[in-house]
């Protein structure tokens, strides 16, 4: 149950430089949504524009009571907004990968904090397909499955084309049934 289709080496992971790691990280999953990247853009550039309001307010207020040289928290926020705007959304999008196999639903993620996640099918007890306001406009929904137990008894996938979390919704709500049977 616990065995795992990626082709990495048998050496020890934690030495392995991250170049050899990053290529074959995601290799052999089904990657997200090519819109999903464009969502995380779009968040982020909405997280970098409150923190721009939040950084003008504090500078404005600090320039009101201190006189300091204008810039002083702008600037920096800018950059960082900046740079959160043009780096992460791609590597995010990147670190995502699943595979569903005819009894159990695999989802990797993560960038500084990998998690691989296996959903065996018989431990599903609801599934459900969500869809906030920028995933519908992006074409997206997140598949949620629900397991039995208390920890990590919620898994998520999101980034996946509405038709597509639909269609996986309906296979693993069969496998549910047949296990039934």
């Amino acid at each position: 149950m616990a065995e795992h289709a990626s082709n990495s080496s048998s050496s020890d992971p934690a030495t392995a430089p991250d170049s050899v790691l990053s290529p074959s990280y995601n290799q052999g999953l089904t990657p997200l949504h090519p819109p999903h990247e464009n969502l995380l853009r779009t968040q982020m550039i909405l997280r970098a524009l409150i923190l721009l309001i939040l950084a003008s307010v504090a500078e404005t207020l600090i320039y009101m009571h201190h006189e300091m040289p204008a810039g002083l928290v702008l600037i920096p926020a800018a950059v960082l907004a900046l740079l959160t705007v043009a780096i992460l959304p791609h590597r995010i999008y990147r670190r995502w990968g699943y595979d569903m196999g005819d009894a159990q639903l695999r989802v990797l993620r993560g960038y500084l904090w990998r998690t691989d996640t296996i959903v065996p099918f018989n431990r599903i007890q609801h599934i459900d397909v969500a869809q906030g306001p920028l995933q519908r406009f992006f074409g997206l929904s997140t598949l949620i499955v629900h397991t039995a137990g208390t920890h990590n008894s919620i898994v998520t996938l999101p980034g996946l084309a509405t038709a597509d979390a639909e269609e996986m919704r309906d296979t693993i709500k069969g496998h549910i049934r047949q296990d039934m049977i």
